[in-house]
């Protein structure tokens, strides 16, 4: 049985709106061991023969039987396989890749085969230094001769067998001695056992095969056997090639195993261009740095704020009259008392009671006057709120009782009434004709949530209700619960006493709680905004990777068509492409994560009102978005590499 059987095949390629049909009922029959040379002039559809022989191409109509097994309709990857495990490639102008040296390039038919890395050295470095190439194992390309480099791609195509050898036009870039040396390797493989299937225009390389088969117009004209001159011998030792060990590995070191490759390709092809990589990460980069900010600064301004709330105490409820904030009625309803504060003081789950009204009112020593706010609160009001005194002392609950005209100032009114140096202590303030003794400094809290004005003095909320403002309800209560009681039941609790006291809910109460809801609510939808924002640069980023990608498969067809003449599967293209694609975004993401990090540990040195607290959140974030982009937009470059075909790839300019 032949080992090669092509029945009526023809091709043709559309032209416009013509058909130009290049083979035309082709009947040829090939034996395993044969040394077949196709010959023809420029046109003659030895080159398409040869494609479709070595399953580069296939025909219009006919059939291929190859092993006596018709694969004229076999898929691509099917096809891929047969050209893995029994074909070998010589090309005229070699295809081998300038980023891999003599070894590597030899290595590329194995890697898709499923040769371990130790199987896939070994037989390259016994295959080169059959070929005479032992001293040159480890040259680059650029660094052989147009022979050596010819011997590199023969040992390429013998790494997996090489049990049919297709040669085109293997001596036409070389100078004549080269171009014998190359015939003499071929003719010697043939005697090997290996079937050579020769395409040359020239008559001298024909007749060193034992069979010469003439094209004209897509026919065959001649179908001769050919007795070829004698081996000339040389210096050169014939060659003994290693003996081939089928060991695959496992299907899942196979998969591994190509995709370190698929990476260490990637690394390459980037090292080789590095300024454009660089100009690919950048969008990345801005846009990744741009996101960890974002995040980062959401989550220090939300933590800033919720230390804020923290410090005024978890446990704290404040009692309002009216029905919330947004009630039109609240300022008119005057239903918290001070028997109120009495009756909350006696609460077993009650730690302390606090009284709260304020007025504003013109603040005058000697010949200065300010406004100031007004804060007529009880003596629990200072430890609720976290205030301690810098200069002297708090008033007590004596002087509550007793309405007593003591006054307790901030830092900002001390500094805007006593500008001469005065110590405050024990001098005589005016609250709207009303004198008061300052008694204490309260150190200031800034950025107080729900603060009060810049300048704040704190008197007696009785000396306030009956001295200041002759009234007799309060502005709020605020509670502070023991610690081992549960909010939700305090709250509950509490609104039930007050409920039964009054008659009527005609209150409400905030929490910290609820506070700290409605920050996070305002500050997500405020940052889930800006991220947006951000995510349009990491997008636009995306789309310059893809557009680069594009451009690399554009310049790298040859390569695709080298690899896919070798055996790679569409997948294998693919995924050499998209993780090029993928560790380009994601080492732009790892380098937005380190300027946002510096970015973020600038701003934190200077004296701004910002906060930027980083978290593995958005570390997280980030690498998965860089991943997710480097996947969405490296999926169309790779899937439109994998679609080539590959005699398509090795012939475009």
């Amino acid at each position: 049985m032949a080992l090669i059987e092509l029945k009526n095949i023809t091709r043709s390629f559309k032209s416009g709106d013509q058909t130009v049909q290049i083979l035309k009922g082709i009947d040829i029959s090939i034996q395993a061991g044969e040394m077949v040379a196709i010959i023809g002039a420029s046109g003659s559809g030895k080159s398409t023969l040869m494609n479709i022989l070595g399953c580069l191409d296939q025909a219009s109509s006919g059939d291929y039987i190859f092993h006596g097994e018709n694969i004229g309709q076999y898929e691509d990857d099917q096809l891929a396989k047969l050209r893995r495990e029994h074909f070998g490639f010589i090309f005229q102008r070699y295809h081998l890749l300038s980023t891999l040296n003599a070894e590597g390039n030899v290595e590329v038919p194995a890697v898709y085969a499923g040769f371990s890395p130790a199987q896939r050295k070994s037989r390259a470095e016994a295959l080169l230094s059959a070929l005479g190439l032992q001293e040159r194992i480890k040259y680059y390309p650029t660094q052989l001769s147009g022979g050596q480099q010819q011997r590199v791609s023969i040992a390429r195509a013998l790494m997996n067998g090489g049990e049919v050898i297709l040669a085109d036009e293997p001596t036409g870039a070389l100078d004549s001695e080269s171009g014998e040396q190359v015939l003499k390797i071929l003719q010697e493989l043939n005697q090997a056992g290996h079937t050579i299937i020769l395409v040359t225009h020239d008559k001298n390389v024909a007749n060193h095969a034992t069979r010469v088969i003439e094209l004209k117009d897509g026919e065959v004209i001649e179908d001769r056997t050919n007795t070829p001159p004698p081996i000339p011998e040389t210096q050169e030792a014939p060659v003994q090639l290693p003996q081939l060990k089928k060991q695959r590995s496992t299907e899942w070191l196979l998969l591994l195993d190509r995709i370190i490759n698929a990476f260490r390709m990637a690394l390459i092809s980037m090292s080789m261009q590095r300024m454009r990589t660089f100009l690919t990460m950048l969008g990345i980069i801005i846009g990744i740095a741009s996101v960890v900010l974002v995040i980062a600064l959401g989550q220090g301004t939300m933590n800033q704020i919720l230390s804020n709330i923290n410090s005024m105490g978890t446990s704290t409820l404040t009692i309002y009259p009216g029905s919330g904030f947004g009630d039109a009625r609240s300022g008119r309803v005057r239903s918290l008392t001070p028997n109120d504060v009495n009756f909350l003081s006696q609460q077993s789950f009650i730690k302390n009671v606090t009284p709260v009204v304020n007025t504003n009112a013109l603040a005058r020593y000697g010949s200065l006057e300010k406004n100031v706010s007004v804060m007529g609160v009880g003596t629990q009001y200072f430890d609720t709120e976290g205030y301690t005194p810098s200069e002297g002392i708090f008033f007590d609950e004596e002087g509550e009782e007793k309405l007593s005209l003591d006054v307790v100032i901030d830092e900002a009114t001390r500094d805007e009434l006593f500008t001469d140096g005065t110590n405050p202590i024990g001098e005589v303030i005016t609250l709207n004709r009303l004198p008061m003794r300052v008694i204490g400094i309260a150190t200031s809290k800034t950025q107080k949530t729900g603060g009060y004005s810049n300048l704040t003095v704190f008197i007696p909320y009785s000396t306030a209700m009956k001295r200041l403002l002759g009234q007799s309800y309060l502005r709020n209560i605020t509670v502070t619960v023991q610690d081992n009681i549960d909010m939700k039941l305090a709250e509950q609790t509490l609104t039930s006493l007050m409920t039964q006291l009054h008659g009527a809910k005609d209150f409400f109460i905030f929490t910290a709680d609820s506070f700290k809801e409605l920050v996070e609510e305002t500050t997500f939808v405020m940052r889930f905004l800006i991220f947006s924002i951000a995510m349009i640069s990491l997008i636009v980023g995306g789309i310059g990777v893809m557009n680069i990608m594009l451009v690399s498969v554009a310049e790298r067809t040859k390569e695709i068509g080298m690899r896919m003449a070798v055996g790679a599967r569409k997948s294998d293209i693919s995924m050499q492409f998209l993780i090029e694609a993928v560790l380009v975004c994601l080492l732009g993401g790892c380098a937005g994560i380190l300027v946002a990090y510096a970015t973020g540990y600038g701003i934190n040195q200077l004296d701004l009102d910002l906060s930027v607290g980083f978290s593995l959140i958005s570390i997280m974030v980030a690498l998965g978005a860089s991943t997710a982009i480097g996947v969405i937009f490296g999926y169309f470059p790779a899937r439109r590499a994998a679609q080539l075909a590959p005699i398509e790839a090795l012939e475009r300019s």
